[in-house]
This record gives C-alpha cells, sequence and structure tokens, in this order.
C-alpha cells in the first residue's frame, strides 16, 4: 500500500483540538489571541502550532472564497468510472482543469468524486465533455449539479 493510503493519527489532545477549532474558525488569529482562547502562554501556543503543522496535521492556512463572486455560477459533483491502471496519470491531468476545485478517490462502483466549478452551465458542459471525458482511463460519468452549498466544515467540531 503506498505511504499516501496509510493514516497514522498522532495522537491530539485537548489544547490541540482546541487550537485547530479555533484557527479552523479564524485562521488570521493573531497568536496572543490564539493563545488566550485555549488557555495556555503564547510560547506553548507558538510550540504547539508549530508541533501541528511538523507533523502534517495542519497542512497550511487558506480562505474561504464565495465561488458566485467569483464568476463561478454552475456548480457539480461529477462522478467518475475510471480503469483502475489510470489513476496515477489521471490525477494529475484532473487537478491541471482549473475548473475542477476537488478530487476524491473513493470506493465502490464509482472511483472518484470532483468539485467542478464554471461560470455558467454551458461553461460546465464544456469542462465535462471537452475535458473530463476525454481523459484516457474515463468510461463513465455522471453529473450532479449543486443547487446550493450549505455547508464547508474543514476541521474538528
Amino acid at each position: 500500500m503506498p505511504e499516501e493510503w496509510s493514516a497514522q493519527a498522532p495522537a491530539l489532545d485537548t489544547i490541540d483540538r482546541n487550537i485547530i477549532s479555533v484557527l479552523a474558525q479564524d485562521g488570521r488569529i493573531s497568536m496572543t489571541a490564539l493563545a488566550e482562547q485555549v488557555h495556555i502562554s503564547r510560547a506553548h501556543c507558538h510550540a504547539r502550532l508549530q508541533h501541528l503543522q511538523d507533523t502534517g496535521v495542519i497542512t497550511g492556512f487558506t480562505v474561504n472564497v464565495d465561488p458566485l463572486k467569483l464568476g463561478f455560477g454552475a456548480s457539480a459533483h461529477v462522478i467518475l468510472k475510471l480503469r483502475q491502471h489510470n489513476w496515477r496519470a489521471l490525477r494529475q491531468q484532473l487537478l491541471d482543469i482549473p475548473e475542477v476545485w476537488h478530487v476524491t478517490l473513493t470506493g465502490g462502483p464509482m472511483d472518484v468524486i470532483l468539485l467542478v466549478r464554471a461560470k455558467d452551465t454551458a461553461d460546465l458542459r464544456r469542462v465535462v465533455f471537452d475535458e473530463i471525458q476525454p481523459l484516457s482511463g474515463v468510461v463513465d460519468t455522471q453529473t450532479f449539479m449543486i443547487f446550493d452549498d450549505l455547508v464547508s466544515r474543514s476541521a474538528l467540531h
């Protein structure tokens, strides 16, 4: 089994989980404010945060955006059935399509779930028919339009 498939989670205590929870709500919070919210010293908070990053628990800091305000008026989950021997080559090709925002490898009758965002339904159709379906290894696609993005969670609750 490839190393990236194994999920050996480091032990997280309540302080680690609280740090993650606070950062999930406000990734721009100051170290001082973060330390105050989790009830530890600033130096201890800095060391804990550095450890969470060094062990790969926290992989980066990001910003959440409203796709509609960026001009993406159509979104869909596109489900792919693949020829299995093509996954590694296909993975990078999918990530190279700008409208593909998320790629998930799954188990079951279908193999991959994509989150695709496009400027409108005509553009979404173009992405699915002209960019995704022709890729070598794609056997079948199913497209599920997204009417509303209701919840997005990125951390512990």
